[in-house]
């Protein structure tokens, strides 16, 4: 297709889909290649370079005086090289090299070619002549490589755009695990290669595999990619290919019924036609498609109404492509036919036939893409040239700001440009069709998620989209979906159940409200009672036989240190403090001292009596008088004091927050701080309580009815076994239980105290009155002996 003018711009297109190479042996005539398959929408894109620069011509801001031309050529599939080169280097048979090289170069551009594959071959050779090349449906990536191709350009965008634009659909449906289906071209592997790029930097998902469609209709591959396809986990499927790869696939899909697939198109079989029929809408019905862009041309199918076939040529196959077109829409052939097409009931064309009583999509401009991508073009070169010519002298943008002209134009000096402007996909998935039962789109996904509280962690030899979920170690947290790591909680919280988010750490502690701390304060209460209810039977019965016998001031020292007893295991019950941790192992150690002490002298009187019974002894027992009683008391307790006033002052006790026993709580504890000086106060009282054991085992035999020393022997061992089996369960014991031993220990042992030093007397003095007589106590065989020697003004 030529058409004369000032100006000529190039085209090429797809006229025929398929060429015929001829015998190019030495032995042969040089013959051209042979077309066949006449393509229509490549002859109507021609006619829509046409109809663009006629459209130019008559617009008089735009080029005016300047009249464009153009010369188109069919690349019949595969020779568009071969038609770019005739483009830039003119048809002249002879170059005459007498002449300057003044004068238009034969065209200023090129609006082609559709294919990446030949653009990136014309273009290589096209730029080292700057001749500009606009193309209309090549998307390759690689062309936009300004080193390596500097006067391409496009009106459609660059597969990046539309590889974004398949990983937004991606990541907007959370379609993480899907295949990739590529031809075996440049378009294919460029467009493989650039969402592989691009889909790893969003970290929005992984391919389960990419395949590559056989350009020739191999039955076998086609039949191993299916079946991957089937036994993949992935149900979404994006394809970068051509449609007619998409037909040999679809065959054997439908050959294996693989439904239930979300098929996401690329923009060269989005919108063909040939894969939008009944027997494949149970297949693609559904499919996501990037689609070139549609346009309104007015005036557009009055122009195609108005093409007309050249009656005058003969051999129309040869020379002309609108007779050619002629014949492809009425099924006729201008005369003379090929042989034997009017024996087989062909008809002549007469080029009177009429293009609106035929049904040809030729006509269809309803859905206009790569057509108006052509008009754009014709339109880019236009505006370019009429930048350069309406140039002001020395303000051009040429060396010494010249300016270019008609005459001496170069084609590297038509280049323009344009700046596409990034934009977010949007979805509207209201109007999107769900080729599933459930009409809500698909799960897609190598693992599910992992939910909050758990971890991502990848599977050995597979994509990062294959994971397990591992539930968070105790005391981490994830509160997110799919985290790649589990984060510590602070010192002071923990992991929750759920792991998902952390909670302030369980405290613990011997507390007043708490069932064994109201059972031990409850006790302790009631052993602090008893001795006052002891005490007060005590004071009203002071002048009873049976109270002055028992030496009844001792008794009530004792009976004092034993309240303190009871009532010092409270310290050890409530939140532990610095005061409490102080105060509660010195007023243990003291209040026990005194009364060890209390008991030690007791059983040192009853011993001191013991003895002066025997003749010549009685001279002993004025070493026992009050005096010499109340000063070893305090000086036994004076000593216990000294060692808890060292062990305060060199390391006292202090409050410790304990997270060694349980990861999840906080046990509130005391540490004793000096390990010698609580042993030392341990071992005072267990050295007073051994002595006294050893002094009342001497005299257990005494000839009295009611033997002081039998008791004190007894409440010794009681004592004795307490504190021994205190030590092990103490030290074993973790936490609060560890102080709930040690209370216990405590009131076990001043009831044992308490009951074996005061139970019998009290009961002779309540319930036994009648033996609560000096003759009853003493014995009839002692009597006088005892009142000889015993110290009136001394009591045992």
């Amino acid at each position: 297709m030529h058409k004369a003018g000032d100006a000529i711009l190039g085209g090429l297109f797809q006229i025929h889909f398929f060429s015929v190479f001829p015998d190019l042996s030495f032995t042969s005539e040089p013959q051209q290649p042979t077309c066949h398959g006449f393509d229509v929408l490549g002859f109507r894109q021609a006619q829509t370079m046409a109809f663009a620069i006629d459209e130019i011509n008559r617009n008089h801001n735009l080029l005016p005086n300047v009249t464009l031309g153009y010369s188109a050529y069919d690349n019949c599939n595969i020779l568009g090289f071969r038609a770019a080169l005739s483009l830039s280097n003119g048809q002249e048979e002879q170059v005459k090299l007498n002449e300057t090289c003044v004068g238009i170069p034969p065209v200023l551009g090129i609006v082609g070619d559709s294919s990446s594959t030949r653009c990136l071959a014309i273009s290589s050779v096209l730029g080292l002549y700057r001749v500009p090349m606009v193309s209309y449906f090549a998307t390759c990536s690689c062309l936009s490589d300004r080193q390596k191709f500097p006067s391409f350009f496009r009106t459609i965008p660059s597969d990046a755009f539309q590889v974004r634009a398949v990983i937004q659909i991606l990541k907007h449906f959370s379609w993480t695990w899907a295949g990739l289906l590529i031809s075996d071209d440049d378009y294919g592997l460029y467009a493989a290669r650039s969402f592989q790029s691009d889909l790893a930097q969003s970290g929005g998902g992984c391919l389960a595999y990419l395949e590559v469609l056989p350009w020739s209709k191999d039955t076998a591959e086609l039949r191993r990619i299916v079946k991957v396809m089937k036994k993949s986990a992935a149900c979404v499927v994006i394809v970068f290919a051509h449609e007619s790869h998409m037909i040999d696939l679809m065959e054997e899909v439908m050959r294996h019924n693989v439904t239930g697939l979300q098929w996401i198109a690329s923009e060269a079989w989005t919108s063909a036609t040939v894969l939008q029929t009944p027997d494949l809408m149970p297949y693609l019905g559904g499919t996501l498609g990037i689609a070139i862009r549609r346009g309104e041309i007015p005036g557009l199918r009055d122009f195609l109404l108005q093409i007309r076939p050249e009656l005058r040529l003969n051999n129309s196959n040869e020379n002309n492509v609108v007779n050619q077109f002629w014949e492809y829409t009425f099924q006729c052939r201008f005369a003379p036919p090929s042989p034997g097409w009017l024996e087989a009931g062909g008809a002549l064309c007469t080029g009177q036939e009429d293009l609106e009583n035929v049904d040809t999509e030729f006509l269809d401009i309803s859905n206009l893409r790569s057509e108006y991508n052509v008009y754009k073009a014709v339109y880019a070169l236009a505006y370019a040239l009429d930048d350069l010519l309406q140039c002001e002298s020395g303000r051009g943008p040429f060396s010494e700001h010249s300016c270019g002209s008609l005459q001496r134009l170069e084609p590297w000096q038509l280049k323009g440009f344009y700046l596409p402007l990034g934009e977010e996909l949007t979805l509207d998935e209201d109007k999107i069709f769900w080729n599933f039962n459930t009409k809500k789109p698909p799960r897609s996904v190598c693992s599910e998620s992992c939910p909050p509280g758990t971890r991502m962690a990848r599977k050995k030899g597979e994509p990062v989209c294959c994971f397990d979920c591992i539930p968070c170690s105790e005391g981490k947290i994830s509160n997110d979906t799919d985290s790649t790591e589990c984060t510590s909680c602070p010192d002071d919280f923990w992991s929750s159940p759920q792991r998902d988010h952390c909670v302030p750490k369980k405290t613990e502690f011997l507390s007043y409200h708490e069932p064994l701390g109201i059972c031990l304060t409850a006790t302790s209460l009631l052993g602090t009672f008893i001795c006052a209810v002891v005490l007060g039977i005590f004071i009203y019965h002071h002048n009873t036989p049976i109270v002055r016998a028992n030496n009844s001031e001792l008794s009530f020292q004792l009976l004092m240190s034993l309240k303190l007893c009871f009532l010092c295991s409270l310290l050890f019950i409530g939140r532990p403090t610095l005061w409490t941790c102080q105060l509660r192992h010195a007023a243990f150690g003291i209040s026990f001292v005194l009364c060890m002490s209390c008991i030690l002298v007791k059983t040192m009187v009853v011993l001191a009596v013991f003895q002066a019974s025997k003749p010549g002894a009685g001279a002993g027992l004025k070493w026992f008088g009050v005096l010499q009683q109340r000063g070893t008391v305090l000086v036994l307790t004076s000593l216990q004091a000294a060692i808890c006033t060292a062990w305060l002052v060199s390391s006292s006790p202090t409050p410790h927050r304990n997270t060694q026993y349980h990861n999840d709580k906080i046990i509130y504890e005391c540490v004793v701080g000096s390990t010698v000086g609580f042993s030392l106060l341990l071992g005072y009282i267990g050295f007073l309580a051994l002595l006294s054991f050893l002094l009342a085992f001497l005299v257990r035999k005494l000839p009295d009815n009611f033997n002081e020393a039998k008791h004190i022997t007894f409440s010794m061992l009681i004592f004795s076994a307490v504190w021994v089996a205190f030590v092990p369960a103490y030290i074993s014991s973790p936490g609060k239980y560890a102080d709930a031993v040690e209370v216990f220990a405590i009131l076990a042992s001043s009831f044992g105290l308490l009951v074996a030093l005061f139970g019998p007397k009290c009961y002779i003095i309540v319930m036994r009155p009648e033996r609560n007589t000096k003759k009853a106590i003493m014995g009839r065989g002692t009597t006088k002996f005892l009142n000889f020697h015993i110290n009136p003004t001394m009591s045992i």
